[in-house]
């Protein structure tokens, strides 16, 4: 319970940042064309809207991913790459959080769907074949609408029957494509993965029909998507053990892709241990295993968004500015003279070492050649943030009042925020809590 509190706390700080991105700008923007109520409903975390609930799940899922700086599963199988599984709470929290306040729910009651929809969620990614992900498919997006139906059939209370039409819905609704990481099509991917999760239970719910078996079945979702799955990786699964509790979620420190997150906390203790300075630094080497690079694409990033998937940025910036926080992950950072400088010195590539560690690592290796003829280099397999090396629950308050000022909630309000998610099962309704996210028009990103 108390880890999932976590990631909801996590969460609802991304959603009070990533609303202040241009997407959130854009998002607003479409949500003023809809024709639809803009002032009854539900929160658009981090703004003065309030809609029907399928778009703020859209909006805030949207939010929560903008920034790349959201939870990510950790993986049990040595097969499972950590692209293909998936950023938890981003399809997950949105449907329930907007289903609870527009139901007048317990804190209790949004929590155990939150868990249900993450574990949901998790266990699918688990099962399904590598090939998903490694053909294409971004997990977070097309398993996140079977997730969020799952969370929102839990919300409305919809029986078996209804739920596994639910299920069925939602998978038809599955979609989302790795080609687009690095533009904002990325985080409109969970969003939209929260909107067909509530849709889906509401039509359930309103007796629209669906296979009942749509992940199992010879033309389901493991088949079509995945070319099969491993039965034996979710049945009896479910909560046996929760994913929380083994093999974790990892929250981050950095708002960029989680495969960067292992080097750049190596590369920052490397720099504080030995002092390194920008103007010593010769060359640097980054090998990881061959699945990562397909991840982290963008070698020479244009702006904020390819950053975030650029292991030469991550490494480059954290040389310059010994951090790399919201305030660095912007276009006019990433285009800095001496940041294009030091990103031409960054060789990234596979390494054997890294290979032969297994797919469910991110081992990444890095060696530093300074330009007194030293070589410093250093090996690390998990990042800060991940359950090897977690954040205390005084460092995650301390990334939710970054994000929380980021999106201009005042401190004071980020306080309470950060009691009531802590406290969360002890509210009698929700709106407790979501009263406390609805703020005044935010800015646009620097």
């Amino acid at each position: 319970m108390h880890l999932g509190k976590r990631s909801i706390l996590d969460g609802i700080g991304l959603a009070l940042a990533g609303n202040a991105a241009e997407s959130g700008r854009i998002v607003r923007a479409y949500l003023g064309t809809l024709g639809v109520p803009t002032d009854a409903g539900c929160t658009v975390i981090g703004t003065n809207l309030k809609v029907p609930a399928r778009f703020a799940a859209f909006a805030n899922g949207i939010a929560m991913h903008a920034d790349d700086y959201d939870d990510t599963q950790l993986a049990v199988a040595k097969d499972r790459v950590y692209g293909l599984l998936t950023h938890p709470t981003a399809p997950a929290l949105p449907p329930v959080l907007a289903l609870g306040e527009l139901g007048n729910r317990s804190g209790l009651d949004v929590l155990t769907a939150y868990q249900v929809a993450v574990e949901v969620e998790t266990k699918i990614s688990e099962a399904i074949n590598p090939r998903h992900y490694d053909h294409g498919f971004h997990s977070t997006a097309t398993i996140g609408a079977i997730a969020a139906a799952a969370g929102a059939a839990r919300m409305l209370r919809l029986n078996t029957e209804q739920t596994r039409r639910a299920l069925g819905i939602g998978a038809s609704q599955s979609a989302g494509l790795r080609e687009n990481f690095g533009t904002m099509t990325k985080p409109f991917h969970p969003g939209r993965s929260a909107e067909s999760g509530v849709v889906a239970a509401e039509f359930a719910r309103l007796g629209w029909t669906a296979t009942p078996i749509v992940l199992e079945a010879g033309r389901g979702f493991f088949q079509a998507a995945g070319g099969g799955y491993d039965r034996a990786a979710i049945e009896s699964k479910l909560g046996k053990p929760w994913t929380f509790a083994f093999p974790g979620v990892s929250i981050k420190p950095h708002p960029s892709g989680s495969l960067t997150h292992p080097g750049m906390g190596l590369m920052l203790d490397l720099i504080r241990r030995h002092d390194i300075r920008p103007g010593e630094v010769v060359k640097v080497k980054v090998g990881t295993n061959r699945h990562m690079p397909n991840a982290l694409i963008h070698h020479r990033p244009a702006n904020e968004l390819q950053a975030k998937f650029s292991m030469e940025f991550c490494m480059a910036i954290l040389l310059l500015e010994r951090k790399a926080g919201l305030a660095e992950f912007t276009d006019a950072v990433v285009n800095r003279p001496d940041v294009r400088r030091m990103i031409e010195k960054v060789d990234f590539g596979v390494h054997p070492e890294a290979e032969a560690a297994g797919y469910e690592k991110m081992t990444t290796l890095i060696e530093i050649e300074l330009a007194d003829g030293r070589r410093i280099s250093g090996r690390a397999d998990f990042g800060k943030g991940s359950p090897a090396n977690p954040m205390s629950d005084d460092e995650l308050a301390g990334k939710f009042r970054e994000c929380a000022a980021w999106g201009k909630l005042p401190k004071a309000g980020a306080d309470r925020v950060v009691e009531k998610v802590l406290s969360l099962e002890k509210l009698k309704s929700v709106r407790e809590l979501t009263r406390l996210l609805a703020i005044g028009p935010t800015r646009k990103r620097r």
